[in-house]
C-alpha cells in the first residue's frame, strides 16, 4: 500500500463521515413527524375575537420538547403525585379531556375563553392518551385553576398578585405565573413574599409571550415582573437548538431556560392540539418539573427545590432545564444558595434560531474533521509499523 492510496481512502471516507454526522443531527433537530399544521394558541384576545374553540388537528408524534427533556425517562422515577400546581393565567377549562378530573378551580377560573391557561395546565399535567405521545410533565399532580388576568387575557399587577395569594390559600406547592409585567408594585412584592412564607415555589415567565404584530427587532433588555422579584424562579424560552426567535423580548436576567418555541399543547375543549410559543410555556415545563421534584423529595422546601432545579440544569448561557437530573441527582451541592441567586446580572444573551443552526453546523463539521484525524492517526499507527517490517517506507513527495 502506498501513501497516496491512504490519502485517497481518507478523501473518500471524509465526505461519508461528514454526511453521517450532519445527517444524524438533522434528524435529531427536525420538526416533529407527521407535519400536522396546528392552530396557534393565543396568549390574549383582542376586542371582538371569539373565544378559542376546539382544534380539529391531533398531533400523534412525540413533540420535540418531550424528547429534548427526556420526559419518558424521568417518568420512571416521579409523577407529581400529591402536589398541587397553581396556574395563574386565563383560567383552566374543567372540560378539557386531557385534564379531566385533575383541575380544581379557584373562584371563577373554571372558564377559559382565551385557552392559554388550559394550554399551560396541559403542559404541566395533561394525561397520556392512547395513540398520542403528548403528555404533561407531572401527570399525577393536581392543577389549581387561578385567574390572573381578565376574561381576554389582560393582566395587571393587581390581578397577578391576587392570583398568587389565592393559589397560596388553596394549598399550592408550586405556583406557575404566566403574565410578565413591565411594572412592579408593593402589592405584587407582598404576594411573592406571602408565597415564600407558605413554602410555595413561584415559577414565572421571564418575558411576555409574543403577540400579533411583534416586530423583527426587540426593545432593549429590561426586567419583567414578578419574574425579576427575588425568590421567584425566572424562566426564559428557547427552541430545540437552544436559541430564541429573532426579535424576542429579552429579560435582564433568568434562572433557567426551557422549551418554549413551537411547543404542542391542548385546548380548552376537544381532543385536538394547538401550537404555541413564549416564556410562559417554558415556565410551565419548569413548574411541572418542580412538582416532580417535590413529589419525589417531599421534605424539600420551596427554596431547596429551586436550588435542585438550577444546580441540576444543563450548563448553558442560561442553564437549561434537565428534569431527569433534577429528579435523580444525589445530594444538594449548593445548599448555601437561595432561589434566584445564580441569576445573571447582565442581560440574557442567547443565540437566535438562525445563529443556533449555523453554530450547530460548525460544531458538526469540526467534530467530523476531528474524527477523521483520529481515524487517520489510528490507521497510520497500524499500517506504518507493518509496512516498515516489510521494507515499506512512506512515499516522499
Amino acid at each position: 500500500m502506498r501513501g497516496p492510496t491512504l490519502k485517497c481512502a481518507l478523501a473518500a471516507l471524509l465526505p461519508s463521515l461528514l454526511a453521517t454526522t450532519i445527517g444524524t443531527a438533522a434528524v435529531a433537530s427536525a420538526a416533529p413527524e407527521g407535519s400536522v399544521k396546528l392552530p396557534v394558541m393565543p396568549s390574549r384576545l383582542d376586542a371582538g375575537d371569539p373565544c378559542t374553540g376546539a382544534s380539529a388537528k391531533v398531533a400523534s408524534a412525540a413533540p420535540w420538547e418531550q424528547r429534548n427533556l427526556e420526559l419518558p425517562r424521568t417518568w420512571q422515577f416521579a409523577g407529581g403525585a400529591g402536589e398541587k400546581v397553581a396556574v395563574v393565567d386565563t383560567g383552566v377549562s374543567t372540560t378539557a379531556p386531557a385534564l379531566a378530573g385533575a383541575v380544581t378551580p379557584v373562584g371563577g377560573a373554571a372558564q377559559d375563553c382565551v385557552g392559554h391557561g388550559t394550554f399551560v395546565a396541559g403542559l404541566i399535567a395533561a394525561a397520556r392518551v392512547e395513540g398520542v405521545h403528548f403528555a404533561g410533565v407531572a401527570q399525577r399532580a393536581r392543577i389549581l385553576a387561578v385567574r390572573g388576568t381578565d376574561q381576554r387575557g389582560n393582566a395587571t399587577a393587581g390581578t397577578v398578585a391576587a392570583g398568587i395569594r389565592a393559589a397560596v390559600d388553596a394549598g399550592a406547592s408550586v405556583i406557575d405565573v404566566s403574565p410578565a409585567l413591565t411594572g412592579n408594585s408593593a402589592e405584587l412584592r407582598s404576594a411573592v413574599s406571602y408565597a415564600a412564607g407558605h413554602d410555595a415555589l413561584v415559577v414565572a415567565a421571564a418575558v411576555p409571550d409574543p403577540t400579533r404584530g411583534t416586530g423583527a427587532s426587540a426593545p432593549p433588555p429590561r426586567a419583567y415582573w414578578p419574574a425579576a422579584q427575588p425568590g421567584v424562579l425566572s424562566v426564559v424560552d428557547v427552541d430545540q437548538n437552544g436559541g430564541r426567535p429573532r426579535g424576542a423580548l429579552t429579560p435582564l436576567g433568568a434562572d433557567l431556560a426551557a422549551p418554549g418555541v413551537g411547543v404542542i399543547g391542548v385546548g380548552p375543549t376537544g381532543k385536538g392540539h394547538f401550537i404555541g410559543s413564549g416564556a410562559s410555556l417554558a415556565a410551565a415545563y419548569v413548574a411541572g418539573t418542580a412538582a416532580l421534584v417535590r413529589s419525589a423529595y417531599p421534605r424539600l422546601t420551596a427554596a431547596e427545590t429551586a436550588r435542585r432545579l438550577t444546580t441540576a440544569a444543563y450548563p448553558a448561557p442560561v442553564p437549561r432545564l434537565d428534569p431527569y437530573a433534577s429528579v435523580t441527582s444525589v445530594g444538594d451541592s449548593a445548599a448555601h444558595h437561595s432561589a434566584g441567586a445564580a441569576r445573571h446580572a447582565a442581560p440574557v444573551s442567547l443565540p437566535s434560531s438562525a445563529a443556533g443552526d449555523r453554530a450547530t453546523r460548525r460544531a458538526l463539521l469540526l467534530a467530523a474533521l476531528g474524527a477523521a484525524v483520529v481515524l487517520l492517526v489510528g490507521w497510520a499507527s497500524v499500517i506504518v509499523p507493518r509496512g516498515r517490517a516489510r521494507g515499506w517506507r512512506p512515499a516522499r513527495d
